[in-house]
């Protein structure tokens, strides 16, 4: 290997531009935690006014205080997953505060004092609040068990996101009460003696948007079955419309990269100095662009990690910053037209990988019990991959074009000379690389240096294996007596992969194309191919890693779906309400491929897997909320109608402060949105936001509309539960007194009444 044209601490130059890219990233992250807090404020201020606002976004910097003390405490740093969960629970923190205070909040207005109120909203709401806060955190709790390197790379979402509910779960029941009832003033109201004053709504208390909400919730209560319908068609018709019209699916999301390699192809017995002139002519081509910042260029022998054999260079290049230069795959494919022409070589270029990526995201493994086999069987792939086209940058592990020379010894023959192989192999090394004598370590170093004994430069060649002599019982005999050298293919390096000998493709994909859509239409071809029934095809890198990541993720719900409905049965008592809480994750999942769909986003299998389990969690909480209070009225002796309008009424100006909350605090990141407080510089599409688009738009979109569903939704089918529910106790009641009872063969027969 040479370096050249860079100064020795080249390494360091790199180690110092990669780390003021990380810091740049976690300035934006920064920033867009300031932008979702002042969004968030500003919403709750004006829902609730200046003091109650101050003691709900008292929570925020009180959890966030605790979370990172306890963060740290436990060996985790601030790194770009960490910032964007901080982003994520902004608008969680403040769901438990906002109910306390809210109702707190109220019973002041009509009357009560402070810490009356504080302490009876605290009392009221103690288990929906734990309970909320409970579920949204049990879908988190799967994600610490995600194996491999993407589980290794996400495991600290789940890990902040638990740390921040559980301080903002004190901060809401204990904090924020005792903090309310100081700071809050009475009211000159009179208090009115009801029998629960936090479910009684007076004449007066709706403003205009609570009247219209509550009489489109009037004509939907009317009419429960069709709305139910139309609510499923709408479902229905956004999840067809994402599988027509949307983007597909890719395992992770692309990001704006920074830095970028070329590697450098080139066949043939090249000497370090030819290898260091075609390099060199790639490099002088590349000098010429403004948009490079700084370049390190090395000389390799090729067949390294993640490397083909005829690498014989490369180069690993630097962009100057985003915003003053064009997108990175413009530059590169200026960089493919401008080293085009170059005879002899062949130009690979590779972005940098962001995230949880291993090489090139294209991998695929030709393996045969028979190892003539597989090689004909790679020709006919890369054939196949180049005619469907959309693979770029294809290559493959086998062995250069070349002849190794092999010894045969006859050993017959060498026991009539008395010749000793182990004796004939050092003799043949002595040609070769030589045979080691002992070790030496030098006064200035720490490592050892071999002490070798070989033949001259002269005399290390293949004829010296006709004049060779070793020394025998019988003194020295020429081993050619017993010793053949037979030409044979260049064998390589032979790699195996759960004990299969293979060889493997790698490839990327073009621009505006995505993995899955390559692999799919690959997968098909390779059905209707024409392989050797010997050879046997698996797809590994990015096909496996999806794969591993999906089947984690499917389990993953499934142990959160189990959990919660256990926690809703064991709070209500009842598994159609348990039920009811649960079907709010089909809206936020409809919700979530309108959002993408709106968004031009791809379902990407890590984040919006991810969007989808952290949904899961956060849009039941409003539903525990309308039903607590539901049964509440019905206690009451109101009837399923009148219960439920008072519950939307009631209930509309939390539920929406909780659900909107968590929406503001990531609509910066929906729209890449980076708003720099201190330069005041506003930017669109920072790469530390690209990461975190598909998540919080699949958050984000899940959210309102499930929000929408609850406030609508819920309440029908409340009502509609009721009136079912009444006609089967009819049903069974007239059943019961009619004296009719059903036999084994399905024939009714008589019996006595009330048997």
């Amino acid at each position: 290997e040479q370096s050249r044209l860079w100064p020795e601490n080249l390494r360091v130059n790199f180690m110092q531009d990669e780390s003021r890219q990380i810091r740049s990233m976690l300035a934006d992250l920064q920033n867009n935690i300031i932008a979702g807090i002042i969004l968030v404020m500003i919403v709750i201020i004006a829902a609730l006014g200046i003091r109650a606002s101050l003691l709900v976004g008292l929570a925020i910097p009180g959890s966030f205080l605790a979370s990172i003390v306890i963060l740290n405490m436990m060996g985790v740093t601030l790194n770009i997953v960490v910032l964007f969960s901080l982003i994520l629970v902004v608008g969680l923190l403040v769901d438990g505060a906002v109910i306390v205070t809210e109702l707190g909040k109220r019973r002041i207005d009509q009357g009560f004092a402070p810490v009356k109120a504080f302490t009876y909203s605290t009392v009221r709401m103690t288990w929906p609040v734990i309970t909320s806060t409970a579920t949204t955190m049990v879908v988190f709790v799967p994600l610490l068990f995600w194996p491999g390197l993407i589980g290794e790379f996400m495991k600290f979402l789940p890990i902040t996101v638990l740390v921040c509910l559980s301080a903002a779960l004190v901060m809401s029941l204990i904090f924020v009460p005792v903090l309310g009832g100081l700071l809050e003033r009475k009211s000159n109201q009179v208090t009115e003696e009801v029998t629960d004053p936090d479910l009684t709504l007076r004449a007066g208390d709706c403003g205009p948007i609570t009247s219209g909400y509550l009489q489109l919730l009037g004509r939907l209560l009317g009419r429960p079955r069709l709305t139910l319908l139309v609510v499923m068609g709408l479902m229905i018709a956004s999840f067809a419309g994402y599988y027509f019209l949307g983007r597909g699916v890719e395992f992770f999301p692309e990001m704006e990269p920074d830095f970028a390699q070329i590697q450098i192809h080139a066949r043939g017995d090249l000497s370090v100095y030819e290898k260091d002139s075609l390099l060199r002519s790639v490099e002088s081509r590349l000098l010429r662009m403004r948009e490079i910042r700084s370049m390190y260029s090395r000389t390799s022998g090729g067949g390294g990690q993640n490397q083909a054999a005829d690498v014989i260079g490369i180069l690993q290049l630097e962009f100057i910053d985003w915003r003053d230069r064009r997108p990175a795959s413009e530059i590169l494919e200026e960089i493919r037209r401008t080293t085009a022409n170059i005879p002899g070589i062949i130009v690979e270029i590779r972005q940098q990988d962001n995230g949880p990526s291993q090489g090139k995201p294209v991998e695929i493994q030709v393996s045969s019990t028979d190892p003539r086999k597989i090689i004909p069987a790679v020709e006919q792939l890369r054939s196949l991959m180049n005619k469907l086209g959309g693979f770029i940058d294809v290559e493959d592990d086998r062995p250069l074009p070349g002849i190794e020379w092999r010894l045969t010894v006859d050993r017959e023959q060498a026991a009539r000379y008395g010749a000793d192989i182990s004796l004939l192999g050092s003799a043949v090394r002595m040609i070769t690389y030589g045979v080691k004598l002992a070790e030496y370590r030098p006064d200035n170093t720490d490592d050892e240096v071999d002490i070798v004994a070989r033949f001259p430069f002269g005399d290390r060649n293949l004829d010296q294996l006709d004049q060779l002599q070793i020394r025998t019982s019988r003194g020295m005999v020429p081993v050619s007596n017993f010793v053949k050298l037979q030409p044979a293919p260049k064998t390589g390096i032979i790699k195996r992969v759960d004990s299969r000998r293979v060889h493997t493709i790698r490839a990327d994909v073009a621009e505006e194309l995505l993995v899955d859509d390559k692999l799919d239409e690959l997968q098909g071809a390779l059905q209707l191919a024409v392989l050797d029934p010997a050879v046997q095809v698996f797809f590994g890198g990015e096909a496996e890693d999806q794969q591993e990541a999906a089947d984690f993720l499917t389990w993953a719900f499934i142990i959160a779906i189990f959990s919660m409905a256990i926690m809703m049965v064991m709070q209500f008592n009842s598994i159609y309400q348990a039920l009811l809480v649960l079907s709010g994750i089909i809206f936020s999942s409809s919700g979530l491929v309108m959002g993408l769909l709106i968004t031009d986003e791809p379902f990407g299998i890590v984040m919006c897997g991810i969007g989808i389990i952290a949904l899961a969690g956060i849009v039941v909480n409003n539903n525990i909320v309308l039903i607590d209070t539901y049964n509440a009225m019905k206690k009451l002796g109101l009837s399923s109608i009148e219960a439920a309008l008072q519950t939307g009424a009631l209930r509309l100006r939390p539920v929406f402060l909780t659900a909107m909350t968590t929406v503001l605090g990531l609509l910066p990141m929906v729209f890449a949105l980076t708003i720099d407080f201190m330069a005041r510089e506003i930017s669109v599409g920072a790469p530390s936001t690209q990461m975190w688009v598909q998540l919080s738009t699949s958050i984000a979109g899940g959210l309102t509309f499930a929000t929408v569903m609850t406030l609508l939704i819920t309440p029908v089918m409340l009502v509609l539960g009721e009136q079912y529910g009444v006609a089967i106790t009819a049903c069974l009641k007239r059943y019961w007194k009619s004296g009719t009872a059903f036999r084994e063969d399905g024939l009714t027969a008589e019996r006595p009444a009330g048997s």
